[in-house]
């Protein structure tokens, strides 16, 4: 069965077509700024060169339509007509308490989905753009929404509630989610399979780590903790955002500097992380680590920093697990950095680990990078969240 994977953010939409069977990738894509002046599909077929096709996309409906167009054109596409694609798998960031696992589309279900837009503002509204799109576009072909929230689901009750009034969590729904989700478990079943053994069996610590990360404790196959909170501002300093931090220095700031509340949000959302400790340097990792390697001290105060607070995290998760048996990197930095990776693991002697530093050269593959000796293994596993929504999505609907 072919599988169409969709992620749609504000203003872009990613897209996988997926066959659920081989699990090989027919065609992937993007659309960008849509309802923006230069509007562009990016598209490539298995094998092929990327093509772009720059077209007006005034809104989500008319990126599904030429996203569907290009699967189904006679020369460049993959699949002959529409009626071949058996499932639409949406990414949906926030799932709130509702739902603990993926779930077929309803009515009902999105208008659960629309409930939990308060909580995240900023990605669930243009996840339901999509899956609206995509309804009228394609009637007929059934639909799976897959939670970044979901696989938290299962933390215990001491790791998710928050030290205010409990009566907040009762009339807002105020505690700890966690997010990127579906990459954590992906990740933590892949590691199992690495190390030879059931993830049942393990217990995993997996850091996904790009612009944003998170941290998560996974143990016997469940997660019991993760950095990411009721949003995704909480935990690891990240590209832009903060991270933990005191909530009185938001007041503190809103007070000297005359901002009001949202003005501080957005400083801490798109202002802060390393971007805001560089000094406005950058956000993106490439160039703090250049900077870092050439001592420039704005890029060696951000990695340091952020460095500390990935040790740290992988610290607590390790008492909260009471042991660990691997610690996973993936995701675009934890994937591709090996100074990251071998920065982090400098702090965890105590876990008696030693990096294979050949092994940690290695880029895009699951690798493990830690030796024989290691008391702790260390991992990279490439992360594949569409492929994960793609067998949540197959496995939804043959039951």
């Amino acid at each position: 069965m072919n599988i169409l994977v969709i992620n749609c953010g504000s203003s872009s939409l990613k897209f996988q077509l997926i066959d659920s069977e081989s699990e090989q990738v027919s065609a992937k894509g993007l659309c960008e700024r849509i309802g923006i002046t230069g509007s562009r599909l990016v598209y490539q077929k298995a094998g092929g060169e990327k093509q772009i096709t720059e077209s007006p996309m005034p809104d989500h409906k008319k990126a599904i339509q030429m996203v569907i167009d290009a699967l189904t054109d006679q020369e460049s596409g993959v699949v002959s007509s529409l009626s071949l694609i058996g499932c639409v798998g949406h990414r949906i960031v926030h799932g709130g308490e509702r739902f603990a696992s993926s779930v077929v589309l309803d009515d009902q279900v999105i208008a659960a989905i629309e409930t939990c837009s308060t909580l995240a503002p900023l990605h669930n509204p243009a996840n339901l753009t999509g899956i609206r799109a995509c309804r009228e576009l394609m009637p007929d072909t059934p639909m799976v929404a897959v939670f970044d929230t979901a696989f938290h689901q299962t933390m215990p009750e001491e790791a998710w509630l928050y030290g205010i009034p409990y009566e907040y969590y009762e009339k807002y729904g105020i505690r700890r989610y966690g997010f990127h989700g579906t990459s954590h478990s992906y990740v933590s079943k892949r590691a199992a399979e690495v190390m030879g053994k059931k993830s049942s069996e393990l217990k995993l610590i997996v850091c996904h780590l790009g612009n944003g990360a998170s941290v998560s404790a996974v143990k016997y196959g469940q997660s019991v903790d993760t950095s990411m909170g009721l949003t995704p501002l909480e935990g690891l300093i990240m590209g832009t955002r903060s991270g933990d931090l005191d909530a009185a220095i938001i007041e503190l700031i809103a007070h000297r500097e005359g901002r009001t509340l949202e003005e501080v949000m957005e400083i801490l959302n798109k202002e802060s992380g390393v971007l805001g400790l560089s000094g406005g340097l950058s956000s993106d990792f490439r160039d703090l680590e250049d900077a870092y390697c050439e001592n420039v001290p704005q890029g060696v105060r951000a990695v340091r920093a952020f460095v500390y607070r990935v040790a740290k995290y992988i610290g607590a998760y390790t008492a909260a697990m009471n042991g660990v048996d691997g610690i996973c990197f993936t995701a675009g930095l934890g994937e591709n950095s090996a100074l990251i990776r071998s920065l982090i693991c400098d702090y965890l002697g105590y876990l008696g680990v030693q990096l294979d530093q050949e092994q940690n050269k290695k880029r895009g593959q699951d690798t493990i990078i830690s030796t024989p000796d290691s008391k702790t293994a260390v991992l990279v596993i490439p992360t594949n969240e569409e492929l994960a929504i793609a067998r949540e999505a197959a496995a939804l609907l043959q039951k």
